[in-house]
């Protein structure tokens, strides 16, 4: 893959009330698309302080981090996660341009989100695999 397609993929940054969730959920997100380390994923987890919850400031570092120009999806555990990354569009200006809010699973998201952007799809791809997510069954 070339350096200018790597830059151009779709980031990724998954919000939990839990930096260890967060970030486990990105590590395995990674390797169950066979180490992916092309894609650009941020865990945004926790507080500023370390305890549990949500942080603006953390979910738009985040987001800046992995912005390579081809959009950021935002996956996100439960509640107020949901409503600091809504609050986060709404204000317009602290999260990168194309940055979609996607409503799918967390963890079976997370995965089919990684997996999708690593072939290089667009946003709307990654958005769509990740929701598609909830149609996973399990028995």
């Amino acid at each position: 893959m070339s350096d200018d397609k790597e830059e151009r993929l779709v980031g990724i940054v998954l919000v939990s009330h839990s930096a260890q969730v967060a970030a486990s959920v990105a590590e395995l997100a990674r390797g169950l698309a066979g180490g992916a380390t092309a894609v650009p994923v941020a865990p945004a987890g926790g507080t500023e302080a370390g305890e549990l919850g949500t942080s603006a400031e953390l979910i738009a570092a985040a987001a800046a981090s992995v912005d390579r120009g081809a959009g950021v999806a935002v996956l996100t555990d439960l509640g107020s996660a949901v409503l600091t990354v809504k609050a986060l569009l709404a204000e317009g200006d602290e999260l990168p341009d194309n940055t979609r809010l996607v409503d799918a699973p967390f963890v079976e998201g997370a995965v089919a989100a990684v997996v999708t952007a690593a072939t290089g799809a667009d946003l709307a791809a990654v958005e769509s695999a990740a929701s598609e997510a909830y149609t996973y069954r399990k028995v």
